[in-house]
């Protein structure tokens, strides 16, 4: 009897989730290239590791590219079944959104990967060796020029880029923690590693990771509070919960506070700003290049999914919160960067500044404000890679010259180098004709008609920002040259095509920006 009644019970059906690795492909190309980087510093000999880590991270880099154009052109072109573009059960969303932030994610890591291969400007490399290494030590003069240069800093970098491949596509607040935890660990041992200035940089270190841990459990408290909310992590039940529920919504609304500061923190936003003058100065200049440009496309990009996806029905009660944080950042980079008198200081609080006018689009809660974000990001990214591969080059005995002072009558010394930075500075005032007046043109358009007060104060804004940067344009050709001032290093084939690249980009965007715009319009479509 009891053997009928099994044989006659219906049998449970269990839906497998679509993991889709063809769309993951960018993710999983990278992650194996960062294997076998670890693996290459295990075998391979110390003379030839560098050129072969260095090869390895731009194969990976240009794989994954090519792998994000050809998913997106396929999503474009085929209808894909909804669990190909939400694989993991929903817990990832392949949009076109989360694709052009992947591709410009990978374009800017594979321009900070040839600032990072850069050995011509300094003995052996910028990136430390060995932490127990003193610049000019006995010890440090007997290395050779191969056993100065660091390769496992590439590993590093290809992690940290696969937690942002991951970061802005996660529909899952769990998975986006782990994407989260992903990119930032490596960077806080990345920005202790610089050669010169080995205190200053590991002090950055230290803060950057206290500071990151304390946001993190911000975020991973949100989380929690907002899974007593809505019983799930997923950013879509959330928002069905916020719809639907009958329950108090102090949940909802603490759990994304909570959330929120760990998004801001990453991003650079003020009042979770303080990380970024510090970090910025002390780390490598190319692991600064790559934070400032890539991470906070990563973020901006997690930042939109999490709004947009999960909170869209809550937008009139987070508005106030984000035009509180849009202001705080607009001003306190505006106000606090005319006081700086180092240049990669000026450049951090510029960064705030530009956070707070990213910010702006985010407002508007509307396609052409994700295409503004997104245009705007991409914008930003090359420009601030571009300034500091030129902070690269301007060196004294010591290192970089970032003291503004140093920088005065560079014009007579290199015309070119001059030029060059004239370009990248006026993009980030937004002086028209440049990349950084197209993206503010774009991102203030689309927020006017819902928050024509918050565009006002960022106009205000930008015209104080530009006070610091036209400051360094006038010291560089208006101004005497000091006594024992700074050469100009010349740069490697590596770092000659990062800049040239950074700057076309800045000045084509300026003048021909329609193409791009196009393509961030096609692109702003987030799934949930």
């Amino acid at each position: 009897m009891s053997a009928t009644l099994l044989a006659a019970a219906p049998t449970a059906t269990i839906t497998t989730p679509s993991v889709a690795y063809v769309a993951l492909l960018p993710i999983f190309i990278v992650l194996g290239a960062a294997l076998l980087g670890v693996l290459a510093e295990a075998v391979v000999p110390r003379a030839e590791r560098f050129n072969v880590q260095v090869g390895l991270t731009l194969a990976g880099l240009l794989g994954a590219l090519i792998a994000a154009v050809a998913v997106r052109n396929h999503t474009t072109t085929t209808p894909t079944p909804r669990g190909t573009d939400l694989p993991f059960a929903g817990s990832l969303a392949v949009d076109k959104t989360g694709l052009f932030i992947q591709g410009t994610v990978v374009l800017l890591a594979i321009m900070s990967t040839l600032l990072m291969a850069e050995r011509s400007v300094d003995v052996g490399s910028s990136i430390v060796a060995s932490s127990a290494q003193i610049v000019g030590s006995p010890e440090d003069r007997r290395l050779s020029r191969t056993d100065r240069v660091q390769t496992e800093i590439f590993p590093l970098l290809l992690f940290s880029v696969s937690g942002m491949l991951i970061f802005p596509i996660a529909n899952n607040l769990i998975l986006m923690f782990v994407a989260l935890e992903i990119l930032s660990l490596p960077l806080y041992l990345m920005a202790g590693m610089a050669r010169r200035k080995r205190l200053l940089s590991q002090e950055s270190a230290v803060k950057y990771f206290l500071l990151g841990s304390f946001a993190s459990a911000f975020f991973l408290y949100g989380l929690a509070l907002l899974y007593g909310y809505a019983d799930s992590v997923d950013l879509p039940n959330i928002l069905t919960a916020a719809r639907t529920s009958t329950r108090s919504d102090v949940l909802l609304y603490v759990g994304l506070a909570l959330l929120l500061v760990g998004l801001l923190f990453k991003a650079g936003i003020a009042p979770f700003h303080s990380w970024t003058p510090d970090v910025y100065q002390g780390a490598p200049t190319p692991v600064t290049a790559f934070m400032a440009a890539c991470t906070k496309v990563a973020a901006f990009g997690a930042i939109l999914r999490v709004l947009y996806v999960g909170f869209s029905s809550t937008a009139n009660d987070w508005r106030p919160v984000v035009w509180g944080a849009a202001i705080a950042s607009m001003v306190v980079g505006a106000v606090f960067g005319l006081t700086q008198t180092d240049i990669k200081r000026i450049i951090a609080y510029s960064s705030i500044a530009h956070a707070g006018f990213i910010l702006v689009g985010v407002v508007s809660l509307t396609k052409d404000g994700i295409s503004s974000v997104l245009f705007y990001l991409l914008t930003y990214g090359f420009t601030t890679l571009a300034a500091f591969g030129v902070l690269m080059l301007v060196r004294d005995s010591d290192g970089e010259a970032t003291r503004l002072s140093q920088w005065s009558g560079l014009a007579r010394k290199s015309p070119v180098v001059a030029v060059v930075m004239t370009i990248l500075l006026m993009s980030m005032a937004g002086i028209p004709l440049t990349s950084g007046f197209t993206g503010k043109f774009f991102v203030f358009r689309a927020a006017y008609h819902v928050a024509a007060p918050l565009v006002v104060i960022a106009l205000v804004c930008s015209a104080i920002a530009a006070f610091f940067y036209l400051r360094i344009v006038v010291l560089m050709f208006f101004a005497e040259p000091p006594e024992n001032g700074p050469t100009i290093a010349i740069p490697g084939w590596s770092t000659t095509v990062a800049l040239t690249f950074g700057v076309a980009v800045t000045v084509v965007l300026g003048l021909f920006p329609q193409p791009v715009i196009d393509l961030a319009g096609k692109a702003a479509k987030l799934l949930g």
